[in-house]
């Protein structure tokens, strides 16, 4: 099929990044360089900058200002947490079609992924030939087909060095500290503190997933366990840990504190931004267990999607070819696809990207296998083996 002639479109959806830009900058000079496109906008705030016709041309930005964006945080475009449904999409096709749009990028998740597919379809049933390709983004890690996802790396850092932090804090004034991770359904971002450990006594003693089934009575015993082992106890836990009916912790304590719970615009239970798990975890702890010491509790919340100050190297590297690969897939005659990202090598650590049919990505969620936790309260060093070059080297620690 020959390829149409047209304008093309770049959108950034859900939680930013710190490196989501990386894959803007990537899809925008892969256009420029290939001449895929005759013009190249962005799409403000997602979706909703679609329906209402709110673009910005990319068409000639600079080498010189794609490098300054590649490098900031956060989705310069803007982003949006709308999930289209088939009438959505058909108010973003017209827009789409009334400026002759062929190829829509779209950087995003899961959901992003299902409103590429919705899109294309649409697209279809008019036909009109538009090439849609979603380019992967989440901190969740936890697009199937893929190895790990832009956007992971990073953040895993950010929460190994918390990690790495509140280890040291609690040697110098011992006690016990949980620090609640983001992580609905899957835990890998709540699993890389485990990367903070090293000879020195650093990271967490205990990890909690949601891949595992949370336990009030264990998880007491488990802290103290580690703490008359240590004299001190950090915990990483997952905000999405739910009890043996698989409802979320965060969930019941919404229930029992005002009878009903938050949801987002997806119909997601909200489980972070109220400190009300790692309060919970906190107050438990106190009354189970007679220990006069510090309890304390932090929520990451936003601060893990884009802190600067923690960029893994081939997390950047990663997101800016995955934007790449996306057009390349246009320029080579895919009609459309979901970009993957597949490792082909642990020493030296290599990757391929692969593009996919959009229907085997959207709406489907990768979880941590069962196999790389240990004893629901850790995980094991097959784990750390994968992250480690996803999140690169930490800061060194000494000791006297």
């Amino acid at each position: 099929m020959s390829q149409p002639a047209g304008n093309a479109v770049i959108a950034q959806s859900g939680g930013p990044t710190v490196v989501i830009n990386s894959s803007l900058a990537g899809v925008v000079e892969a256009i420029q360089q290939t001449e895929l496109a005759g013009s190249i906008y962005g799409a403000r705030h997602a979706v909703r900058g679609m329906v209402a016709g709110d673009f910005v041309d990319l068409t000639d930005l600079s080498g010189a200002k794609l490098e300054l964006i590649a490098g900031t945080p956060g989705a310069t475009l803007g982003s949006s947490r709308d999930k289209p449904d088939a009438e959505y999409c058909q108010k973003i096709f017209q827009q789409l079609a009334e400026k002759d749009i062929r190829w829509l990028f779209y950087i995003g998740g899961n959901d992003s992924s299902e409103t590429c597919r919705i899109i294309s379809e649409v697209a279809t049933d008019s036909n009109y030939d538009l090439r849609t390709f979603h380019v992967p983004k989440t901190i969740d890690n936890d697009l199937v087909l893929s190895d790990h996802t832009p956007g992971y790396g990073s953040a895993a850092r950010f929460v190994a060095c918390a990690l790495l932090g509140d280890s040291l804090d609690m040697q110098a004034l011992p006690g016990i500290k949980i620090d609640v991770i983001m992580g609905r359904h899957a835990g890998f971002l709540t699993a890389a503190s485990a990367l903070a450990r090293t000879e020195h006594g650093t990271g967490p003693h205990l990890i909690y997933l949601p891949e595992a089934v949370f336990d009030v009575d264990r998880f007491i015993a488990d802290v103290d366990r580690m703490y008359s082992a240590h004299g001190r106890c950090v915990i990483a836990v997952s905000e999405g840990i739910h009890d043996a009916q698989e409802v979320p912790v965060a969930q019941l304590l919404a229930e029992q504190l005002s009878g009903e719970v938050e949801r987002d615009a997806h119909g997601n239970v909200q489980l972070s931004g109220s400190g009300a798990l790692g309060d919970f975890l906190t107050k438990l702890i106190r009354e189970r267990l007679d220990y006069k010491v510090r309890v304390r509790s932090d929520t990451f919340g936003y601060l893990q999607r884009s802190f600067a100050g923690c960029v893994s190297t081939v997390d950047a590297q990663e997101a800016r070819a995955s934007g790449r690969a996306a057009v390349q897939a246009a320029a080579d005659g895919i009609e459309g696809a979901s970009i993957t990202i597949r490792r082909t090598s642990d020493t030296p650590y290599t990757v391929e990207y692969v593009p996919v049919p959009l229907r085997e990505v959207a709406g489907k969620t990768r979880t941590v296998p069962t196999s790389w936790i240990e004893n629901g309260c850790d995980v094991t060093s097959e784990f750390i083996e994968y992250a480690r070059p996803l999140v690169g080297p930490l800061p060194q620690v000494g000791s006297l």
